[in-house]
Order: C-alpha cells, then structure tokens, then sequence
C-alpha cells in the first residue's frame, strides 16, 4: 500500500477507536491519542529499567493497547506476547458515559465485569486499539486472550522476561498472582505498581487495601504494598534476587504522613549471576 493512502488509512482507522488508554507510535508519525501519554509511558519504560531484548521472548501481562509489547518488539525481542482479557472484554464508549454519569450523582461506580451493558467477554470490544495499532504497525506480537490468575500456564508457556505494568494493584490474590508470574518467567519479572510508605514503619511488611475506589477513583485498583511486602513476596515465590527503587518521578515527600507512588522492582531466577545486563531503575 502506498505510503499516502496507508497514511489516511491509519488516521481513520485510529480515529474510529472509542477509548485510546496508550498513546502509540502507529504509522509514520501517526500516534493514537492515549489518556497516558507518549512522553509518560516513555517514562515508565525508563523506570523499569529493561534489560536488552535482543533475542528474548517477551509476556506482557494485561498489555492493553499493546504499548510495552510494541515497545519489546522494537527492542529487538524474539517473541511477544501480549495477554490481556479484562481490558479487552470492556466496552470503553459505554464504559466513559457510565463513569460520567457516576460522578453527576456522586456514586461510586459498580465493578465494570457486573454491568451488562459494558461487559463483553464474548466480543472484545476493548482490544480494538490493540488489533488496530498491530495492523498499524505491521506487528508480530502474539495477542493472546486470557484471563492470566485462571488460566494454563503450561499453554502459555515460559518467557524470559515478563512485564506486569499496573496487574498488582488489581488482582484481588496478589501472592497468588505472583506465584503464577514465577512459573512463567525464566529469568526476569519488571513490576510497576502503586505503592505506599508510612514513615516510622518501613521495616514492616503491609499492604494496603481499597474497598471500592478510593485509589484513582479506580473500582479496579485493589492493593498497594510497600517497599518491603513486595520484596518479600517476589522472594517468597522463587524469584532470587529482587531490587526495587522508587519511581523517580513521584519520590514520596519527607514527612509524617502516608503516601502513596509509583514503585519498580525487578525480580530475576536463577541467582545474581542469572540477572540480564541492562540499567537498573534510576534513583
């Protein structure tokens, strides 16, 4: 397809998706307009400190719009994979004017999996953005359709480094979901997730939890652990070294209270000498 044509193609195509949550490099300048933007998601990738891809395979566990998968295959991984069901089973249009319409009355959202009219398992509405920028982009990651704490890890396989951006934070059995990342990754697991300090207490392990959506107004974000929980955990399950800094973006101010950032960790197998080369997250 001519360069022209595949350029009005590409606009209209992205242009028709109805919620873009990943702002993605998509065709010759063209980029799809994410609530988290190209410069913000730079960031997080730089946070994570991935190391070099080159010839690896790749899970990206709730990929969404597909940024970090996009973003591995760039790096020169092998394979790709990206995994996701939750978010590609939501119908986002209806999805907005639902949340619009919580905030007019001042009701906490019901959990989007219990509403019908949004909802959709069966139809994928919410992988649109994905399917489209892989058509975008000429891609070869694998999309795979799954949900990742119910299904077969033997079916899915093992990969050498697996990106689990935000899951965290919205898995209702966190030790569990991390035993499960343990089984899938050959030598490194890269975390992002929402985190909590309370000063006087660092040398506690906790976890804190959220009952509706009191984290972002967000009905899907359940848990923030703090530094030493997360470490702890990532050990519990098999994962033998673990380093975990601070995002450096949103280093919690130095008082008394309780905050909440953003936190990083890479957890490898296999021992220090197993650990990919590649920047740690900065301080």
């Amino acid at each position: 397809m001519p360069a022209t044509r595949k350029r009005r193609a590409v606009n209209k195509a992205a242009e028709t998706v109805p919620f873009w949550y990943h702002s993605i490099d998509l065709f010759d300048g063209i980029a799809s307009s994410g609530q988290k933007k190209a410069d913000e998601l730079a960031r997080d990738w730089a946070a994570l400190g991935v190391p070099d891809l080159r010839g690896k395979s790749v899970l990206d566990v709730g990929a969404w719009d597909g940024y970090f998968s996009f973003r591995a295959e760039e790096a020169g991984a092998e394979r790709v994979v990206a995994l996701d069901h939750y978010a590609w089973s939501i119908d986002f249009a209806r999805q907005q004017d639902y949340l619009d319409e919580c905030k007019f009355n001042g009701v906490a959202p019901a959990p989007f999996h219990t509403m019908p009219s949004m909802w959709k398992p069966d139809e994928l509405p919410g992988k649109v953005g994905f399917d489209t920028a892989h058509r975008a982009r000429d891609s070869k990651v694998e999309s795979v359709v799954g949900e990742f704490m119910t299904m077969d890890l033997d079916r899915l396989g093992r990969f050498d480094v697996v990106f689990y951006v935000n899951g965290f934070s919205r898995t209702r059995h966190p030790l569990l979901a991390l035993e499960r990342l343990a089984k899938v990754t050959n030598q490194v697991l890269l975390v992002q997730t929402e985190a909590v300090v309370v000063p006087g207490f660092e040398h506690k392990s906790f976890c804190e939890f959220f009952e509706t959506n009191e984290l972002k107004a967000d009905m899907g974000l359940w848990w923030a652990p703090n530094r030493r929980a997360l470490t702890g955990m990532c050990r519990a399950v098999g994962f033998t070294k673990v380093e975990s800094r601070d995002d450096a973006r949103s280093r919690p101010p130095r008082n008394d209270a309780l905050h909440r950032y953003p936190l990083v960790l890479r957890a490898w197998k296999g021992g220090p000498s197993a650990a990919p080369t590649g920047p740690p997250p900065p301080d």
